[in-house]
């Protein structure tokens, strides 16, 4: 197993855009990214070499953000209960104006999250069949399908 300081070194930069990409928050990014190194050192002999390690850390990483994702949707619905998300709903609204943003959101998985990790995350469409544990050729049409429907929905608006 190579040193852990060069994992940190070589992937940092890779994880970090993925997540980037799929969270559009830099500091939800860095978080996510350095928990996911954190986890990664602890749990470095579970690692069985089925994949490239790279993708072990993405798929790590993958992992916390859709916890995180849980955890903010769970809080926000517990606050819209209450009455007190009012400034959550304002956020919302000021994001939904964004066209593209929104048509992005609106397109079901696994396109949304491909087409954010070829776009934002600058994966290589060999890198996302991978995480997916699809072919390469899958990545490139869900991602060209990804692309059509954001077309699409730019036409019609």
């Amino acid at each position: 197993m190579p040193d852990f300081e060069e994992v940190y070194r070589l992937y940092f930069a890779d994880v970090y855009k993925y997540i980037l990409a799929l969270s559009r928050d830099g500091a939800v990014a860095e978080e996510i990214t350095q928990e996911t190194f954190f986890r990664a050192l602890a749990t470095i002999g579970t690692f069985r070499g089925d994949c490239r390690l790279r993708v072990w850390l993405c798929q790590i990483a993958r992992n916390l953000y859709t916890d995180l994702c849980r955890e903010r949707r769970r809080f926000r619905d517990s606050l819209l209960e209450t009455g007190d998300g009012g400034i959550e709903e304002r956020l919302c609204d000021r994001d939904a104006a964004r066209r593209l943003h929104v048509l992005l959101h609106a397109l079901p998985e696994p396109y949304k999250e491909v087409f954010s990790l070829r776009t934002f995350g600058e994966l290589s469409f060999a890198d996302i069949g991978e995480l997916f544990q699809k072919s390469e050729s899958w990545a490139r049409v869900t991602y060209f399908r990804a692309r059509g429907k954001l077309k699409e929905g730019l036409d019609e608006l």
